[in-house]
């Protein structure tokens, strides 16, 4: 069974100017349903995050204050969205919606996200879109339940999964893996345990030769029992910010290299969507949607 986690809050409005950013979340249930790769019985809606599940990963001086509406004007320029409630909220399902397909995932052998890859946001603070980090809170709770004892992030977003590899720069049982643009957002790179930056203007051809070099090794390397699969389609040509020039069906071949690993070495895998800012919402949503349903059909689900 292919499970989703979807929440009708993951599409929230927000005030005009940072519309756009969200648009994704609320067309993507909509095509999967009406292409037939879901069902509605498919889908689930999380609940949120407890206190204790967000302590596992954030600082409690950084929740308090993101929780009681006291960040300030220049730490959510930092973040990119206006400060309110029902965004705190949204986060909090999304991030719980992570964990809940981590958990989908050690079942079924798959299981997707709509949103989430909020890989920008640190321990104590948020950056570019994200306020909470969902698979660093994910990772946290498999580890602390001894559902995992290694894990792989495998983060393929165009940008570096900077806050990830903060989170985990101690912590031995979870490699971070980062595949991104040199020359993109965060300018200020961390140090991932392994990054691999990429010149603005890589192709699908040499995006893809290194992938299928890079994935098998590293997981014969590590020898994770559990893949974090943060999925962005902002590599593709069209996106606004991503430099690279990959077409639908590379970011397609892309996910397939993944989903393959993962069942060829018997490792569950969550995912979750990333970023994605081609002007045409419509390419969006449909190199979302094939991720999707190639999940569905490499594990025959």
């Amino acid at each position: 069974m292919i499970t989703v986690a979807y929440h009708p809050i993951y599409a929230h409005p927000l005030p005009e100017g940072h519309r756009f950013p969200m648009l994704k979340y609320e067309l993507i249930p909509g095509q999967l349903l009406h292409e037939g790769i879901i069902t509605k019985d498919n889908i689930f809606s999380p609940r949120a995050l407890t206190d204790e599940e967000i302590l596992s990963t954030h600082t409690w001086k950084y929740w308090s204050r993101m929780r009681a509406g006291e960040m300030t004007a220049k730490e959510m320029r930092a973040i990119g969205f206006p400060q309110s409630a029902a965004l705190v909220e949204r986060e909090t399902i999304i991030c719980r919606g992570t964990i809940d397909c981590a958990l989908n995932a050690i079942k079924y052998g798959v299981s997707l996200n709509v949103a989430g890859g909020t890989h920008h946001a640190f321990a104590d603070h948020g950056e570019g879109f994200c306020l909470l980090n969902d698979f660093a809170i994910a990772s946290n709770y498999l580890l602390r339940h001894n559902l995992a004892k290694k894990i792989l992030v495998t983060d393929l977003d165009v940008h570096q999964g900077n806050g990830t590899a903060s989170i985990f720069r101690d912590e031995d049982r979870v490699f971070t893996f980062s595949m991104h643009g040199r020359h993109n957002y965060p300018f200020h790179k961390e140090k991932s345990d392994l990054d691999i930056p990429l010149a603005d203007g890589t192709t699908g051809q040499g995006y893809l030769a290194i992938l299928e070099e890079q994935l098998p090794a590293l997981i014969q390397s590590v020898q994770p029992d559990f893949i974090c699969f943060v999925s962005g389609v902002d590599v593709l040509a069209t996106d606004r910010f991503g430099k690279m020039k990959l077409t639908i069906e590379d970011c397609s071949r892309r996910d397939t290299i993944v989903f393959s690993n993962c069942k060829n070495f018997g490792i569950p895998v969550a995912v979750a969507m990333g970023g994605g800012y081609s002007p045409d919402v419509r390419t969006i949503v449909e190199a979302h949607c094939n991720t999707f349903k190639l999940a569905k059909q490499v594990f025959d689900l």
